[in-house]
């Protein structure tokens, strides 16, 4: 497996675009997306378990109930949530407006939306732009595409990976948003996957579920979960392998390409957080269970206190104990250790061809056996402040280890979202 470059469009069959419709006041770049499958596709999707529900999430949902799905069309600048029957309508709009001009059925269609609650989405302008933007649909469209999913975010976040099944290529592209309103089970986001690869819809849904299990759903930037988190995937079979419909090798290396694929993005979303000036990287090793070790790495990630401290690059350990303790998962608080690890030639916004690690070269152990160690202050000080850092756990409970991604709580955080809607 290797990463390669193209995003969404990487896989045979796929085109993409993105512009600027109108639908938020004062926004100057990309607003609407569109993805293509030239041919019909295997559909899969997970959605936010808010029981608010964007009228996007509840028409798409019902859309690839049946497993098949062709296209995408998905705004930012508006969420259509809270909008009650006129923003149903809306959403179908937009199904039926892709629909038409693509010459598909608008029961084909995945509808996503992002941006501010509670307000009505102007449909017209999607409409007035509707037949430009299919026009632009190229496999050069992912840089528009990718743009225009984007609120508050600061860099675009998209990846594609490519590899072998049977003596055939195998691509699995995807482009993502979020950067605030994000917690575990999903988060303020949006994730588009497309594949090539011949796979039904039921074996799509069954690695889809696996994978989100240790990459999206270890991210929380703020502990808030949004009403309109989607994550689908497209299938269109045009590489040829052999068609993919119960588990056995072919299904376990296309799980591996999709987590590889999902955990970039994981980091990316949590690097990204709003305000935030450090990615964080929890790492628990023997633990109990995977799930008490994902469960204490995402404790820790999600306190406010140990964001904070990461922040004010203060090595401030108790926090992060204190995190685990009620998180409600089984350690052993006088077996546990902590260490504070970053590699300093890392940026947080790292290149998504490439593997990424936050564990590093620089280290300090600030915790031992239950013991707190007299440790460099100035050292742990250094490496707080780089741009990834890892919190390494040890427990000795067992043989279990578990990852979790978040960020700092800054001043900008507030900021951005005390006048989001004004």
């Amino acid at each position: 497996m290797q990463f390669i470059d193209g995003g969404v469009t990487a896989p045979k069959g796929f085109t993409a675009n993105g512009m600027l419709c109108g639908i938020k006041k004062g926004r100057t770049k990309n607003d609407t997306a569109l993805i293509f499958s030239e041919k019909p596709c295997s559909a899969a999707g997970l959605f936010t378990q808010n029981k608010v529900k964007a009228e996007s999430v509840k028409l798409t949902q019902k859309h690839i109930a049946d497993g098949v799905a062709q296209a995408v069309i998905a705004n930012s600048g508006n969420a259509n949530a809270c909008t009650g029957e006129e923003g149903a309508k809306v959403a179908f709009r937009m199904a039926e407006l892709a629909a038409t001009s693509l010459g598909i059925k608008a029961e084909d269609v995945i509808v996503c939306s992002t941006g501010v609650i509670g307000q009505q989405l102007p449909v017209e302008v999607i409409e007035k732009n509707i037949e430009t933007l299919k026009a632009g649909l190229s496999k050069e469209g992912h840089k528009e595409a990718r743009v225009a999913i984007m609120t508050t975010d600061t860099h675009y976040k998209e990846c594609a990976v490519e590899f072998d099944l049977g003596g055939k290529t195998v691509r699995l592209g995807t482009m993502c948003k979020g950067s605030g309103m994000i917690h575990i089970n999903l988060g303020t986001m949006l994730s588009f996957v497309t594949t090539d690869c011949a796979i039904t819809s039921e074996m799509l849904k069954t690695a889809l579920k696996r994978s989100v299990e240790k990459t999206y759903n270890c991210v929380s930037v703020d502990g808030d979960t949004s009403t309109n988190d989607t994550l689908t995937v497209l299938a269109n079979g045009m590489a040829g392998n052999t068609l993919i419909d119960s588990e056995g090798k072919d299904f376990d290396t296309f799980c591996e390409a999709l987590d590889a694929l999902n955990t970039v993005m994981a980091k990316k979303i949590a690097a990204d957080g709003e305000g935030a000036t450090h990615l964080v990287e929890c790492n628990v090793n023997g633990a109990f269970s995977v799930e008490d070790a994902r469960g204490l790495s995402k404790a820790i990630i999600s306190s406010s206190l140990a964001k904070a401290a990461i922040f004010g690059a203060d090595a401030n350990f108790g926090r992060f104990l204190c995190a685990m303790g009620y998180s409600g998962y089984n350690f052993t608080p006088e077996k546990t250790s902590i260490w504070f690890t970053c590699n300093p030639e890392n940026d947080r916004y790292f290149d998504e061809t490439k593997p990424f690690s936050v564990h590093g070269e620089k280290s300090v152990q600030v915790f031992k056996d239950g013991v707190p160690l007299d440790f460099d202050e100035g050292l742990a000080s250094e490496i707080l402040k780089c741009p990834a850092v890892e919190i390494l756990v040890e427990c000795k409970d067992g043989s279990a280890s578990g990852t979790a991604w978040g960020c700092d709580l800054t001043y900008d955080y507030v900021k951005i979202n005390g006048d989001y809607r004004t």
